[in-house]
């Protein structure tokens, strides 16, 4: 469409160009025919429009475009789950030796812990004293435990009592006379070879053994 449009601008020109040069040449020249000026036109036509379209530059192609390979993703590796630790509940028997499930927490069985002696038990604390006798490790016999039986001593009382041989961690909760309280604590240590009767005294805030 382009071109034809241009064709048709152009041949008017060459034509009327060529008609003035026949006119102005010398007379014994043989004139062209209408139909040679016409041809000569059109393939004078043809050729500036050969050499119009010869510089018109060309469209470069873009280069092709560079489609961008998506980017993995970072795998995810899972981290190890901790190990739980299987946590074993006391049964019923474990419970019922002591308040802790202890062997040592609950009352010793004195029948079969062995040889025996005797302590005197001094309340010098000036109130009534609950004293309590607690074996911590099993003696040789394998019992342990606390004394059962030790009922609250009034004040100044003295009593003796027959427990097994050990190590005894020995506490008293004092109740003083208009309401006050205290308490003392301290080591019975009964020997193997202590066959003799020894005392306790049981102070305002101490347990000792003279």
């Amino acid at each position: 469409m382009e071109r034809t449009t241009m064709f048709k601008k152009i041949i008017p020109v060459l034509a009327l160009l060529a008609i003035f040069i026949t006119a102005c040449g010398p007379q014994g020249t043989p004139t062209m025919a209408p139909a040679d000026v016409e041809g000569t036109a059109v393939s004078a036509a043809w050729t500036v429009v050969a050499m119009t379209q010869m510089a018109i530059p060309t469209a470069t192609p873009l280069p092709p475009t560079e489609t961008p390979s998506p980017t993995p993703l970072p795998t995810f590796t899972p981290l190890p789950l901790p190990t739980q630790e299987t946590i074993v509940l006391p049964t019923a028997t474990q419970q019922a030796a002591g308040s802790s499930g202890g062997t040592c927490d609950g009352l010793m069985n004195v029948a079969e812990a062995g040889p025996r002696t005797n302590i005197r038990l001094e309340n010098e604390s000036g109130g009534v004293a609950t004293v309590s006798l607690w074996l911590g490790t099993p003696n040789a016999f394998g019992q342990c435990g606390f004394i059962p039986g030790i009922t609250p001593l009034a004040k100044g009382e003295k009593r003796v009592l027959s427990i097994p041989k050990g190590e005894y961690y020995a506490y008293a909760l004092i109740a003083l006379p208009g309401g006050a309280s205290s308490s003392g604590w301290g080591y019975v240590n009964v020997r193997v070879g202590d066959d003799h009767q020894f005392g306790v005294k049981i102070k305002k805030d101490i347990i000792i053994v003279p």
